[in-house]
């Protein structure tokens, strides 16, 4: 084959130094012509690391051994054809860019290889000029590609995707949406069962968005109307009984920021009229205050209640619906996306392992069965919960199916009470007679004997429970004890 020569690359002995210091890229060259091998070699070695292969055999076999930048090769070899080759060199990962070289007669197969992931093709004779352009050419798509890469692996980090297990399909529809919502103004509506993590998702929301302000959650549902009222809008001093000072409510502490209102459904009439104003003019008044003030903070809320029925039925404001539903993002219940139960389980374990300075690290196939088969109407916060028992009464290194909790072994009997069984950590039916203690009841009534035998200290109680002091201490304030 002849290959005709291009004008010198380097033009002093600098220029060459310099390449060669940045010789980073690995180039395999398959050909089955030595003088072919040898002079692409040749040119290629000031900028590349460059493996050479004499068929198309030889050069699979370092395909499946080595990862490379780059492959140029030819397409009609013995043994092995260039197809051949590129399919090779596409299974790996990364992908390296793929140049194939073919006679005139043959472009069609060159087609073939470009349709197949081929990045180019050069006819021959090699023209190292043209192909030296070809291959500038080729490493900038790629240069191009990895950065793209890089930059939503940047993205998937400010996600923080350590805590948003999104393997599912309809998960990764929901970041997708998360993606392309959070650098706008709009307002977001969060729907989906409870446990979902709709709070996880708003905070993700939030920290892509570029906004500097802060994250103020607000849970609707755990405040009463008129503390919920001085929450958002802030009272000035005096203005009830006990207003001795002045407060700034969540919408001043979200201002450049989002506020976050989670169970929107669950707010009263009145607050709907005045959270529908400040949508409307992005501005407010404190209770008891005569000045508007303004507010830049961005909106998301939060339910797992059905609001268009509570439109019809007149228990929500139709106006204030549509203002809120400007982005809707539903969030799958568990059931619906069973292929993330094993990595929730794993990200679970490593958790509350750590937490509780236990040397667990895996799940049996029995075990992993058993959850993956439970139908988790509690969703997210329900396997959490789940495997945070499994750890604190797990005794060994890997949590089996003896420490799944009966009432998941067994979903289908209505349990009307459960007995701990400390020796293996699981827990078994006791009849009517005998008791009518749910789960939590039991815990309840573990952690209570535990600090009655220990005197109310709490750091023993929670060394003869087998889990942290932290563990205990949110267990009391979840039991309010």
């Amino acid at each position: 084959m002849k290959i005709s020569t291009p004008l010198r690359r380097c033009g002093t002995v600098e220029d060459f130094i310099y390449n060669m210091k940045k010789k980073t890229l690995k180039l395999l060259i398959c050909d089955d012509e030595r003088n072919t091998r040898d002079a692409l070699a040749r040119f290629f070695r000031s900028r590349f690391e460059v493996t050479t292969a004499e068929d198309g055999i030889t050069g699979i076999n370092l395909l499946n051994r080595n990862n490379y930048d780059l492959v140029l090769t030819d397409m009609k070899m013995p043994g092995a054809d260039g197809l051949s080759v590129l399919d090779a060199a596409l299974k790996n990962d990364p992908k390296p860019t793929c140049i194939v070289f073919t006679a005139y007669g043959s472009i069609a197969t060159a087609v073939k290889a470009v349709k197949q992931g081929a990045f180019d093709f050069v006819t021959k004779p090699v023209n190292l000029a043209q192909l030296d352009i070809v291959v500038d050419r080729a490493l900038e798509s790629r240069k191009l590609k990895e950065e793209n890469r890089r930059l939503k692996q940047k993205l998937d980090d400010e996600l923080d995707l350590s805590n948003i297990i999104a393997k599912s399909k309809s998960m990764q529809q929901v970041m997708e949406t998360v993606r392309q919502v959070a650098p706008t103004r709009s307002t977001v509506l969060l729907s989906g069962e409870s446990g979902t993590g709709k709070e996880v998702i708003a905070k993700a929301i939030h920290k892509i968005s570029g906004r500097k302000g802060a994250f103020i959650p607000v849970h609707c549902a755990a405040l009463p109307a008129n503390l919920l009222e001085s929450e958002l809008f802030g009272y000035e001093k005096g203005a009830f009984t006990g207003a001795v000072d002045q407060k700034p409510g969540r919408f001043e502490l979200a201002d450049n920021g989002t506020l976050f209102l989670d169970e929107i459904g669950e707010i009263d009439p009145q607050v709907q009229v005045k959270l529908l104003r400040v949508l409307e003019t992005r501005s407010f008044e404190r209770i008891g205050g005569v000045k508007p003030l303004e507010t830049s903070a961005r909106l998301i809320s939060a339910t797992n209640r059905d609001l268009k029925s509570m439109m019809d039925s007149g228990e929500f404001r139709e106006d204030l619906f549509y203002r809120l539903d400007v982005v809707n993002i539903k969030l799958p219940p568990l059931r619906e996306r069973t292929e993330d139960i094993p990595i929730l389980v794993k990200y679970f374990i490593d958790e509350f392992a750590r937490e509780n300075a236990k040397n667990i690290t895996a799940v049996s196939e029995e075990a992993l069965a058993a959850l993956c088969a439970y139908s988790w109407p509690g969703n997210i916060r329900e396997l959490r919960n789940c495997i945070e028992r499994m750890i604190v009464l797990c005794r060994g290194q890997s949590l089996e199916l003896e420490n799944v909790p009966y009432n998941i072994l067994h979903p289908e009997q209505k349990l009307t009470g459960l007995r701990p069984e400390i020796t293996t950590g699981s827990f078994i039916p006791v009849s009517q007679q005998e008791s009518s203690l749910d789960l939590d009841q039991n815990e309840k009534l573990l952690i209570i004997k535990a600090l009655e035998e220990c005197g109310g200290n709490r750091t023993k109680a929670a060394d003869k429970l087998g889990i942290s002091r932290r563990t205990l201490h949110r267990r009391l304030k979840e039991y309010n004890l």
